[in-house]
């Protein structure tokens, strides 16, 4: 599953970086829509890449705001993306009698889809850049409390104006750090119905063990459609299946929305990153990962309720551990500071930059700032401390009758008005909750708070009420009514005084510790300003000396990267580009068929039906990160090759920089999809549509 880890193997390739650390070299770059590489494209290629390629390949790209990547692949609003990133919706469809994430699900008909419960896809439709308007809105000389408001005031005014003038989902994006801003308009499909998914144990065939790993045998793919109106959405472009997949060393694209990098960091915030954030997250992963292990080795039943939730878990362990392997790696930081005193000296000795020159200490004081109130601010604002979503339920609650009675700029920024309607579609979702699941992960991250804060914290005294944490974790969700959905919308709708008049024990809890999590918010948001200001000015010395040709880190909105289909060395013996079906029972039988590498029966009952010479996974150079899953991948004629899916363990730098010496993203092979489909499944009519020969059954 895609997301990011460093491998020893890859320590050596630190020494690339030096005084060019973020120049874009070879197939590096998460390039925005507005801004692609053209000109090496052209040079490296001989790619001409045209604004009607580029146009199309947008509208048919998909976000998942759950997490998650994908693509239109038929004119009747099928989308395509891996099983991993279905998995929330595929557990909350489920139940006792049907444990869909496990066994999977086929509709065999448009009666058969099933609408889940929650789930917000996005494309985006135009990008405007407002960057001039934003920072005209803040007074060049004022205090950072002030500054913070007036860029929350224009943002919030300009994301409004687009809604109301357009109807489309509408979201400034901080670029740069703060060295741009652009308006995102994205058109919102909320009726989405599962259509057709594996069972897991094919989609993650190998588990834990080869996650990150290649080769790789894995089906990751879902398929979901749009509706509009109660009627399959029909959409203005979509991919065109590619039955050749793709040949060795052929360039491809992929399309996706990677979800945050940190190569345009300060040599202070990497040992923030280094000293305090990664070795506090992986202490928060792990308990959490033993913790659902013990739940779900007690019964299938918890088994099922728990499965997302602890593959989430074991695949972000995985990553952080990767990520913190490479921040202690001091060739990576040599090189970091050598890059950064080369623009600091280029600012000094410039006069246009000299001004400038002190941003770099400036993010220093103000990350030290955050480092003091951080653990507060994850306990409290974070809410670490009250793991459960049911809090999160009341929080919203509560949070909202306040917000909404302030004017739109001035409210908390995820209580926008052009974000209500999503707002209210994760807050009315009808997705099963399960006391004995909140009340553990509640209990527990009471307990973990009151370690971290101490058991003698004002706050926590208040909050465990004279009681362990397991009993206060029951009392909470025994006594809250907030699974009931018709209860919240009308405390929604009934606004500060039906909140107050609920008298529900969550979100009189929420109400407790919401001053002092607010407090903490703000020292937090001021220090964000200033360090937002500081690299806007490290932006336009980069710019002097660097010149263009660069891009902005991941934001989790589109961008454009390229590669060629390529296999690499490891060990001192090359790893070929591509795996075949063969491979797959090749490696189930190696490993006697044990857990994770079991197969479905249908799978074993159908081999001999199945081509197993056809290309199953396969590596390519692409510059991706977590949040690239489920992206399609195409070719030079813009037909879809294959689906994002992972990156190899060596491919876990790129949250701090690219190389593709030992790098690879992983993809699923068109070819593979196509053959289970017909082969295995029997899903004729679904592999028929993804080709073009009929509309949806």
């Amino acid at each position: 599953m895609t997301s990011k880890m460093i491998s020893r193997r890859t320590v050596g390739v630190w020494l690339v970086l030096a005084c060019g650390l973020h120049f874009a070299k070879a197939d590096e770059g998460m390039w925005l829509f507005t801004a692609p590489p053209r000109e090496r494209l052209q040079a490296d290629y001989q790619f001409t890449l045209t604004d009607e390629w580029l146009g199309h390949l947008q509208q048919a790209s998909v976000r998942f705001n759950s997490g998650g990547s994908g693509s239109f692949v038929s004119p009747d609003g099928l989308v395509m993306s891996n099983h991993h990133v279905g998995a929330d919706a595929l557990q909350k469809l489920g139940d006792e009698q049907h444990n869909y994430l496990r066994d999977g699900f086929h509709a065999r008909t448009l009666a058969e889809e099933k609408r889940c419960h929650d789930l917000e896809l996005n494309v985006l439709v135009s990008i405007e850049d407002v960057t001039d308007r934003v920072n005209a809105a803040v007074p060049a000389d004022a205090a950072p409390e002030a500054a913070f408001a007036a860029r929350r005031q224009v943002m919030a005014a300009i994301e409004k104006e687009s809604l109301e003038q357009t109807g489309l989902r509408s979201d400034v994006v901080t670029l740069f750090q703060g060295g741009a801003y652009h308006l995102y308009r994205f058109k919102r499909y909320t009726d989405v119905r599962l259509v057709f998914a594996p069972e897991q144990a094919v989609a993650f065939f190998g588990g834990d063990p080869d996650n990150f790993e290649f080769p790789r045998y894995c089906l990751d793919v879902c398929f979901f459609r749009v509706y509009e109106d109660g009627r399959p959405a029909r959409v203005p472009h979509h991919l065109v299946w590619s039955q050749t997949g793709v040949a060795e060393n052929e360039l491809i694209f992929v399309s996706g929305h990677p979800g945050r990098t940190s190569r345009l960091l300060t040599v202070a915030e990497l040992e923030y990153l280094r000293d305090f954030a990664y070795p506090r997250v992986l202490e928060y992963i792990l308990r959490g990962e033993v913790l659902l292990t013990a739940y779900s080795a007690r019964s299938e039943e918890n088994a099922r309720r728990a499965k997302d939730d602890l593959l989430g878990y074991q695949n972000s362990r995985k990553a952080r551990q990767g990520g913190l392997e490479g921040l202690l790696d001091p060739r990576f930081f040599a090189a970091k500071r050598e890059s950064e005193q080369k623009l600091r000296a280029a600012a000094g000795a410039r006069a246009e930059l000299q001004a400038f020159a002190s941003a770099w200490d400036r993010i220093a004081a103000a990350q030290r700032r955050i480092g003091e109130v951080a653990l507060e601010y994850r306990f409290l604002e974070q809410g670490l401390g009250f793991r459960c979503e049911l809090f999160g339920i009341a929080r919203t609650l509560l949070r909202a009758a306040e917000e909404q009675a302030k004017p739109d700029g001035s409210r908390l920024r995820e209580f926008r008005e052009s974000g209500r309607a999503s707002l209210e579609l994760d807050l009315f979702s009808t997705r099963p909750l399960y006391d004995d699941y909140e009340t553990l992960r509640l209990a527990d991250a009471l307990t973990w708070m009151a370690g971290e804060l101490g058991f003698g914290h004002e706050l926590v005294q208040r909050v465990l009420a004279g009681q362990p944490p397991r009993q206060r974790a029951a009392e909470l969700v025994r006594g809250t009514r907030l699974k009931d959905v018709a209860l919240r919308k009308q405390l929604y709708g009934g606004g500060t005084a039906a909140v107050a008049a609920a008298q529900d024990p969550m979100i009189e809890l929420a109400r407790l510790v919401d001053a002092a999590a607010r407090a903490v918010r703000e020292v937090v948001e001021t220090q964000e300003e200033i360090k937002r200001q500081a690299h806007a000015q490290i932006a336009r010395v980069r710019l002097a000396v660097e010149g263009t040709g660069n891009y902005p880190d991941a934001t989790f909105t589109l961008r454009l990267a390229y590669g060629v289909a390529k296999g690499y060395e490891e060990a001192g013996r090359p790893v070929p580009f591509q795996t075949t079906m063969a491979g797959l029972y090749d490696r189930w039988e190696a490993q006697g068929g044990r857990e994770p590498f079991e197969l479905p029966k249908r799978w074993l009952d159908r081999k001999r039906r199945l081509d197993l010479r056809t290309p199953f996974n396969f590596v390519n150079t692409a510059d991706i990160i977590g949040g690239n899953s489920g992206s399609p991948v195409v070719n030079r004629a813009g037909e879809l090759v294959g689906i994002i899916f992972d990156g190899n363990l060596s491919s876990l730098v790129l949250d701090f920089y690219f190389t593709e010496e030992q790098a690879r993203a992983i993809a699923v092979n068109s070819q593979a999809i196509l053959e289970a489909l017909r082969r295995v499944y029997r899903a004729d009519r679904l592999a028929d549509e993804l080709l073009g020969r009929r509309g949806p059954a």
